[in-house]
C-alpha cells in the first residue's frame, strides 16, 4: 500500500476515534487543559503563543489560551493564505471579532499579525514519536519548517489520548511535535 492509501485510510480511522473522544469532552477537556497549561508554563518562551480556533471534532485549546491571555501573553491563532503557503498568525483575544476563513476555520477580523514561538497544534492522530498526521494540506509542515528556519520553536500537539496511534506512516516533509498534550498528560517525543 502506498503512504499516500495508508495516511488516507488511516485519517478515516483516526476521525472516527476523534468524534468517540470528542463525545466525552466535558469531562477529558478540563484535564487536558491543566496540563497544556502546565506545559506552557513550564517550557514556552516570551514570545507569541499560538492556538487554533477547532473545527470538527477537534478539541478545543480556548480555555487555555483565554487563561494565557489573562496571564499577559500574546496569543494568535493561524490563518491560511492559500494552498503550498505557510500559515500566517492574526493575535486573538476572548471575543474578538471572528470571520469564516479558509477550511472554515474562524479567524479574527483585526488581529494583528504575530510570529508565534510556541504552537499548540492541531491533529488527527499521534505516536510516541511526535509523529502527526493532519487533514493533509501540509500546512502546519511548512509552518514548523519555516519558523524554526528562523529560531527555536516549540511544537506542541493537542489531542485526546484516543488519538494516540502506533506509527504514523511519514514522508520527508513531515514535521515532528515536540510533545503531545492529552488529558492523560503530556508526552514528550522519544
Amino acid at each position: 500500500m502506498k503512504l499516500t492509501e495508508r495516511k488516507a485510510a488511516l485519517r478515516k480511522a483516526a476521525f472516527a476515534a476523534r468524534k468517540t473522544a470528542q463525545a466525552r469532552a466535558e469531562t477529558s477537556g478540563p484535564a487536558a487543559t491543566a496540563h497544556l497549561l502546565a506545559l506552557l508554563g513550564e517550557r514556552a518562551g516570551p514570545g507569541p503563543v499560538a492556538g487554533y480556533l477547532p473545527i470538527r471534532t477537534e478539541i478545543d485549546p480556548r480555555p487555555a489560551m483565554a487563561a494565557l491571555v489573562a496571564a499577559g501573553r500574546v496569543v494568535c491563532v493561524p490563518v491560511v493564505d492559500g494552498p503550498g503557503r505557510p500559515l500566517s498568525f492574526r493575535a486573538w483575544s476572548p471575543g474578538c471579532a471572528l470571520m469564516e476563513g479558509a477550511f472554515g476555520a474562524m479567524i479574527p477580523v483585526d488581529g494583528a499579525a504575530c510570529t508565534p514561538r510556541s504552537l499548540i497544534v492541531p491533529l488527527l492522530a499521534f505516536d510516541a514519536s511526535g509523529g502527526r498526521l493532519g487533514y493533509g494540506g501540509g500546512f502546519y509542515d511548512r509552518t514548523l519548517a519555516d519558523l524554526a528556519r528562523k529560531a527555536p520553536v516549540l511544537a506542541v500537539g493537542f489531542a485526546y489520548a484516543a488519538q494516540a496511534v502506533e506509527t504514523v506512516p511519514r514522508e520527508a516533509t513531515d514535521v515532528r511535535l515536540d510533545a503531545i498534550v492529552t488529558e492523560a498528560g503530556v508526552r514528550w517525543a522519544q
